[in-house]
């Protein structure tokens, strides 16, 4: 099998982030698993569809979610599709598998008046870790930039004069975000507290921890749930949550899905329009208050 070599290129080439490129082997591993319980084969590089088939339908017997196992599929195509780009296979047997059905999945932003309040009403303590916490609260909600994208930003990548940040996205595509002003007061207000650490071991990332490591996935999204506890009772709090929030209220206020769409970073339309319900249920609002014929019907 060539499993370590997939893993190497899904996080050296494709530059996924620890937790995907994670995910992915573990998906391959446990098929791998499977063929050799259930059928005695100790290499799935040549396996064929039928096989996959079954193992399909055990996920889908265990309870699992169809969008569980459609993850597990993804993860397993994109494993044969790496084997035909390194010429083990001629044929990807999952090319024409058809992803089983899912309910679609509406993720709440948080609102502008709860965004208001975290960064706005909540103190943040003085120090170290409350400049870096709110900054990167702000920075999420401010350009919509992914967390790993977040954990990634180097010292270099900031331009504060310029009002700009450089990430580092998908497949090493590399974007400029702007910087609002009250980003760049925050890290202005935030640099200091970090060169003013003990001990810095990765010096040329922006985030650290407060013994001046690299921050992690996890941290991060504990920082935005601890703050979003003190001010929302959603139950989905998270950093990817905050980049819905960015796309929503934008697209409320007006933005093209153009300009969106370049923000974010996303390689086609269809990725930013699953971010446009929210924006749509807050259209038709406008539209039932605003129009006359709304009004009147508001008015029965």
């Amino acid at each position: 099998m060539s499993v370590s070599k997939f893993v190497d290129y899904l996080g050296l080439e494709k530059n996924y982030s620890p937790h995907t490129v994670n995910a992915y082997e573990k998906d391959v591993v446990s098929f791998a698993a499977y063929c050799a319980d259930q059928y005695n084969v100790l290499n799935i590089d040549h396996v064929e569809y039928p096989i996959i088939r079954s193992w399909i339908v055990s996920l889908v017997n265990s309870g699992i979610s169809n969008r569980s196992v459609n993850r597990k599929v993804a993860s397993l195509k994109a494993y044969f599709k790496f084997l035909q780009q390194i010429d083990v296979i001629s044929v990807n047997p999952l090319a024409k598998h058809t992803s089983l059905k899912t309910a679609k999945k509406v993720e709440v932003p948080f609102s502008e008046e709860e965004m208001y309040a975290v960064l706005s009403q909540l103190d943040f303590a003085d120090d170290f870790v409350g400049k870096r916490d709110k900054l990167i609260i702000e920075l999420l909600y401010t350009t919509g930039i992914r967390r790993a994208e977040l954990i990634n930003i180097k010292v270099d990548d900031i331009d504060l004069g310029e009002r700009s940040l450089k990430v580092l996205g998908k497949r090493n595509k590399e974007r400029i975000v702007p910087l609002l002003v009250s980003t760049i007061a925050l890290f202005e207000s935030y640099l200091p507290y970090r060169k003013g650490l003990e001990i810095i071991a990765d010096k040329k990332y922006v985030f650290l921890t407060d013994t001046g490591n690299k921050i992690y996935e996890t941290l991060v999204y504990r920082i935005i749930n601890k703050y979003f506890r003190e001010v929302s009772s959603k139950v989905k709090r998270s950093p990817h949550i905050l980049r819905h929030t960015f796309a929503t209220h934008l697209l409320n206020k007006g933005a093209d899905l153009n300009s969106v769409k370049e923000l974010l970073g996303h390689s086609s339309l269809a990725s930013t329009q699953v971010y446009t319900h929210n924006s749509i249920a807050e259209l038709k609002k406008i539209h039932a208050s605003a129009h006359p014929r709304g009004k009147k019907s508001q008015g029965r």
